[in-house]
């Protein structure tokens, strides 16, 4: 008998078959309204307009009707009207003395959408939309215009409040009107409609079915300064999904000419899917996706079938035309950056949950992908220069992802906050980036010379080998197995690209340090390229220089100079050592065979150097030269432009720029 008493001696309630409450009707909705339409928030508040709208959708894109009514009332009442058949009002045949429309407002998961030929396909198939509204609504008024007689009857929580009336005639009429207000009791006494998240829902379906026109009015009250929504508007796009991907793209540039849209049957013909995709050339891009003119805002089945048929369309493109970059394209490659909406129409979708913001029916995947592929074949073959360029647009895409994938492991490889630097960097001692510099030298032998003659507090030394890689005409993947230049990226420690952060930057000047003659020239335009292209921001920042070392020594007696280059020599030979003696001229092979001291006094000591600094032209923004971790589309004239004509990867540029300026050249060093 323990368990019936407390230790004060005070009896315990008894757990007994009377705490086992039963809930019935539409009892269990109101109780748990967020196991029907997923919370009492403001989003499943616009839910119940989304049910009750998308049941005028279904008797439209049966082909019952061709007109809808969306209003708001200053009072809260959002009414939906529509000419269909009307739901039936004769009594239910399992029921006996309640009408059908009765049993479909007040019995959950009743409806005509579970079976027969009343609806092919249709957005509500739990029959639990209506009823669920009914319940949460502190009142709805229903009204059907159904064999020429006209019926009503009003319902208070869900509840009727009287017998279904004969209202009387209803000539020229048809169809079904209902109105509702939601019960404060569920949603709270702040809880209000949005005019603008309700007329766009409706502009929505009207551009997922041509077929409907939605006639869209709201009290004047409720959206006077707001949002720039019309009080009344009749919505019909004749062109459907292409007039919703014009007003998505928004007059921006697209990859493709032409948008990539159609239709095809599915199934045999049981279902359909519709779509309209573009590419648009700046910012990110966006699919909305719809099932049976339901909003699926979380993608689904549909979605990947769409997504599987584009990247397998494009990378057979890829393929056949001899890219074979093409196989590192993913779908979320080619979908991701697209613009545009998808629809299907099927019978007896699979949503999760009730609020259906995912489709899960496990064979439409393959359905969508097999149909849209074909498709999306044609069109790749039929436009072939639209076809290359969406190609390299994804392309582009796709290293950009690769590229960050390799950074987030590298991120993963090194756990601890030290900066993980390159063997052969010699860096210098100084904590923080204030008043340092970074010597990048080609080869050993100067950077041997280098690291002898800098000052160790604040001048670090990158000896890099050769000529380092073209990066205006490589790809990223060959760019990131680049060992120099990957050492030159952590060396700076500043990312580059879209990743690219001033703040990381470990150095406060970068200088180009190369022999000075035509090798040296050749290095230190290969790396202003990458500079310019992969960390535009640090040369807009003023932080890339090129150092100036001699190429002649020439000295008699005491007097010694240094020279440039020819002319610089020819100079001081006209004016420093003009009317002397004997004069000795030696030529540097290269830094690396110039003595640390006079290697220091000439090209690194901050007092007696000379130092260019790389500047993009006044004016010019720096995004111009790289969005969003890729070449933009170059201005013509711009730094990109020029970069891309004389360092990528066609050489028909580089031949016509040598032609045009051939004779602005007095003497070349071969």
């Amino acid at each position: 008998m323990s368990d019936l008493f407390e230790s004060s001696g005070s009896k315990k309630k008894r757990y007994s078959a009377k705490d086992i409450e039963v809930l019935e009707g539409l009892e269990p909705v109101r109780k748990r309204p967020g196991m029907y339409i997923g919370g009492t928030d403001e989003r499943a508040l616009h839910h119940l307009a989304a049910e009750i709208l998308d049941n005028s959708m279904d008797e439209a894109v049966a082909g019952h009707a061709n007109w809808i009514e969306f209003n708001l009332s200053a009072e809260g009442f959002i009414t939906v009207r529509d000419n269909g058949r009307g739901i039936p009002v004769d009594p239910h045949p399992k029921f006996k003395d309640i009408s059908a429309l009765e049993v479909v407002l007040t019995t959950l998961h009743s409806g005509g959408k579970f079976g027969g030929d009343a609806y092919k396909t249709s957005g509500g198939l739990h029959g639990v939309g209506l009823s669920v509204v009914n319940a949460l609504s502190a009142e709805l008024n229903v009204e059907i215009a159904r064999d020429k007689k006209l019926w009503k009857q009003t319902y208070k929580q869900g509840k009727p409040k009287g017998k279904l009336q004969n209202a009387g005639k209803a000539v020229n009429r048809r169809g079904t009107s209902i109105s509702f207000r939601p019960d404060p009791e569920i949603f709270g006494d702040k809880a209000v409609f949005r005019p603008a998240t309700l007329y766009n829902m409706a502009k929505a379906k009207t551009y997922l079915f041509k077929g409907v026109e939605i006639r869209w009015s709201c009290d004047a009250q409720l959206i006077r300064g707001k949002d720039d929504i019309p009080e009344k508007d009749t919505l019909h796009f004749p062109n459907g999904l292409s007039d919703y991907l014009t007003t998505a793209l928004d007059g921006r540039d697209t990859v493709t000419g032409l948008p990539f849209s159609g239709e095809a049957d599915l199934n045999g013909g049981s279902g359909r899917a519709e779509w309209a995709l573009a590419w648009a050339e700046q910012g990110d891009g966006s699919i909305a996706s719809y099932c049976n003119t339901v909003a699926t805002p979380e993608g689904g089945t549909h979605e990947n079938g769409l997504k599987s048929s584009l990247a397998r369309g494009l990378k057979s493109f890829g393929e056949m035309s001899g890219n074979k970059r093409a196989n590192i394209i993913t779908g979320d490659d080619v979908f991701g950056g697209s613009t545009g909406i998808l629809s299907v129409f099927i019978p007896d979708p699979e949503f999760q949950g009730q609020t259906k913001e995912k489709l899960s029916s496990p064979g439409v995947a393959k359905l969508v992908e097999n149909s849209v592929k074909d498709h999306f074949e044609h069109f790749l073959t039929g436009n072939p220069k639209d076809a290359n360029a969406l190609l390299d647009h994804v392309l582009e895409r796709a290293e950009e992802r690769l590229r960050r994938r390799k950074d987030r492991e590298f991120a993963r490889k090194t756990p601890t906050r030290k900066v993980r630097l390159p063997g052969k960097l010699a860096d210098c001692a100084a904590g923080s980036a204030e008043g340092t510099e970074i010597f990048l030298v080609e080869g050993d032998s100067a950077g041997g010379s280098a690291k002898q003659a800098r000052d160790r507090k604040t001048q670090a030394i990158l000896p890099l080998r050769g000529k380092i890689l073209n990066v205006a005409s490589a790809t990223e993947d060959k760019m990131r197995a680049n060992q120099e230049i990957m050492d030159l990226i952590q060396a700076l420690g500043c990312g580059y690209g879209d990743t690219y952060d001033p703040s990381k930057l470990r150095y406060e000047r970068v200088v180009i340090m190369t022999d000075a003659d035509v090798d040296g020239a050749h290095i230190a335009s290969l790396l202003m390229t990458f500079f310019i292209r992969e960390m535009p921001q640090l040369v807009a920042d003023g932080n890339l220089f090129l150092a100036m070392p001699p190429l002649y020594r020439i000295s008699q007696g005491g007097t010694v100079a240094y020279a440039r280059d020819d002319a610089h020599r020819d100079e001081l030979l006209e004016t420093t050592f003009a009317g002397r003696g004997k004069i000795d001229i030696s030529r540097f092979k290269g830094l690396g065979e110039m003595p640390p001291a006079q290697l220091k006094e000439t090209t690194m000591n901050p007092v007696s150097r000379t130092l260019l600094k790389v500047v993009l032209p006044e004016g010019e923004n720096v995004h111009l030269v790289r969005k969003k971790g890729r070449p933009a589309k170059n201005k013509t004239g711009s730094t990109a432009d020029l970069v891309e004509r004389l360092m990528g990867r066609k050489p028909e540029q580089r031949l016509k720029f040598i032609q045009q300026n051939a004779d602005k050249v007095d003497y070349v060093d071969v």
